[in-house]
């Protein structure tokens, strides 16, 4: 099986894995995000035929990870789309507001075009689009072992990043000897709210694994909690506005449920907090609806007859008019508005109306990608631009890590640390391309598995046989198994790009390629006649 990294390799979005084994399928269809730039990426061809893929798999609901599935769909795709309920359930709502926002931005660009005498543009998908691909999704239990082909088994494994997040147990080959590949999706940390932790791992010959946050940690939960009342004493002591910009999914959720405690303990003064995105009640509302899937610690605020996500200061606000009240008013308040990033929705409006006020907290509690507002605001931007306006940064800026839905480097590595096979190949992905590099050389050196930092475009050749070595006898083995890998890598990339373009091999490298496979046709021979000897003399 081949498996081309086709997003979030180099880069934390996007997150898109193509398995050919004969049928291809897609692991992820996600959204890039992060600037002109890079979401320039979400409008290029696909780099196959989506007509001809036979599934996806979709490890979560965030939107780097399933929100090109509506173009997908509108480019060709029919297959079936497996994943979790809960993932169903969000999808249904952040699919359809993506489209929105889709339509609404081709909308205001046309305009902008029109004035300039430049060509109208086309959203990506719309609404009906959207609605399109919803009746492909197909729900499949935790933990099922589903046998999509003869030569293709998959399992999701709980990855405790969000509601209903999985990692994908990937087998691919003759069941009596299969290539297994496993893909971590986003994972989170252990004692996280709401969700249950990881499931541990224990075997794999490939693994594509998450390292968002691979060069740091996180500050400890306990830390973050004081960070956020921190923040929230320091402007009420000031009668301004605390801004949160958080994602619909998760985030928000976990912000309400630390809030609430902190209103049953009586560790804030009672004010006023606002939920300002319909996206997030709307979440909120499946969160309440799925409680099979809550931890311990949340199912016992249910049994002492509270409710994780709500409390009397609570006010949700559905629509705009009630968006624009929040800053009509004066005095303390706690805003939670998205989006995450700050690059669209009400939270430019909130940051707009107090981001320069001095007594105003501005609180970054998830991932901030490069190019976003929200990434500008954590590395100390004096000056920021909203809606074309130049607006001086005054607020206080908390960037709070432990609230990450996201393992940090010592998380990651407690859960590679359960990969019992040590000939294990690790491919470090979703994580900007420093990041993947630093991680993969950390995992190398901990551990001694083989690693990679794929980038995009890049394919990935798993071998058609699934040596299990557990503890070699001497490095010689794991030594000679290494270049062979290598070797089949190189080949197969050497025939891909003599596919893609013959008339790149001139005539002078093509008799330096006939010389150099003769010698090494040579002594694969030699090397043979060696091991079938010994395996004679042994049977003997």
């Amino acid at each position: 099986m081949r498996i081309t990294c086709l997003g979030a390799a180099g880069c934390v979005t996007g997150s898109c894995f193509l398995l050919d084994n004969g049928k291809k399928y897609l692991v992820d269809c996600g959204l890039f995000q992060g600037g002109k730039q890079m979401e320039a990426l979400n409008r290029e061809a696909w780099g196959f035929d989506p007509g001809g893929i036979s599934a996806l798999f979709l490890t979560h609901a965030h939107i780097d990870h399933c929100g090109r599935i509506p173009k997908l769909v509108k480019d060709g795709f029919k297959g079936k789309i497996y994943t979790t309920l809960p993932t169903v359930e969000l999808c249904k709502i952040l699919l359809l507001d993506s489209a929105h926002i889709q339509e609404m931005e081709a909308e205001w660009q046309t305009r902008k075009n029109r004035r300039r005498g430049k060509p109208d543009v086309e959203p990506l998908y719309t609404v009906a689009e959207a609605e399109a691909c919803l009746p492909l999704f197909q729900v499949v239990s935790r933990d099922e072992i589903l046998a999509v082909s003869p030569e293709l088994k998959v399992s999701f494994r709980n990855s405790g990043h969000i509601l209903g997040s999985s990692i994908l147990e990937i087998w691919n080959g003759p069941p009596s000897s299969p290539h297994k590949v496993v893909f971590s999706g986003d994972l989170g940390h252990k004692g996280q709210l709401i969700v249950k932790d990881p499931t541990p791992i224990l075997g794999a010959d490939t693994l594509f694994v998450e390292s968002t946050y691979g060069n740091r940690n996180h500050k400890s939960f306990d830390e973050s909690k004081k960070e956020l009342r921190d923040a929230i004493l320091f402007s009420h002591q000031r009668n301004e506005k605390v801004i949160i910009p958080a994602f619909a999914v998760e985030r928000t959720q976990e912000i309400l449920y630390i809030i609430g405690e902190f209103f049953r303990e009586e560790l804030i003064p009672s004010i006023p907090v606002y939920v300002d995105s319909p996206l997030a009640i709307a979440a909120t509302d499946i969160f309440r609806r799925m409680k099979e899937f809550y931890d311990e610690e949340t199912l016992t605020i249910l049994e002492n007859g509270s409710e994780p996500f709500s409390f009397p200061q609570l006010t949700l606000s559905r629509s705009s008019q009630d968006s624009i009240a929040i800053n009509e008013k004066t005095g303390p308040a706690i805003v939670i508005a998205g989006n995450g990033m700050c690059t669209a929705g009400r939270i430019k409006h909130h940051l707009k109306h107090n981001i320069w006020r001095p007594g105003c907290s501005v609180v970054i509690v998830g991932f901030q990608a490069a190019g976003t507002l929200g990434r500008q605001v954590v590395e100390g931007a004096r000056t920021i631009t909203i809606f074309g306006e130049k607006i001086m940064v005054r607020a206080k800026v908390f960037t709070i890590g432990g609230f990450s839905a996201h393992a940090g480097q010592r998380d990651l590595l407690e859960w590679i640390s359960h990969f019992e096979n040590r000939l294990m190949r690790v491919c470090t992905i979703h994580g900007e391309q420093s990041v993947t590099e630093d991680f993969a050389k950390v995992v190398k050196d901990r551990f001694g598995f083989e690693t990679h930092a794929p980038t995009i475009g890049e394919i990935i050749t798993l071998l058609p046989f699934a040596p299990k070595v557990a503890a070699p006898e001497r490095a010689e083995e794991v030594d000679w198994l290494k270049a062979l890998r290598g070797v089949i890598e190189k080949t197969e990339e050497i025939k891909l790009l003599w596919l893609k373009s013959p008339q790149v091999i001139s005539g002078a490298i093509s008799q330096q390629l006939e010389d150099e496979l003769s010698l090494a046709e040579n002594s694969l021979d030699e090397i043979l006649r060696k091991l079938r000897n010994q395996d004679a003399g042994d049977q003997r």
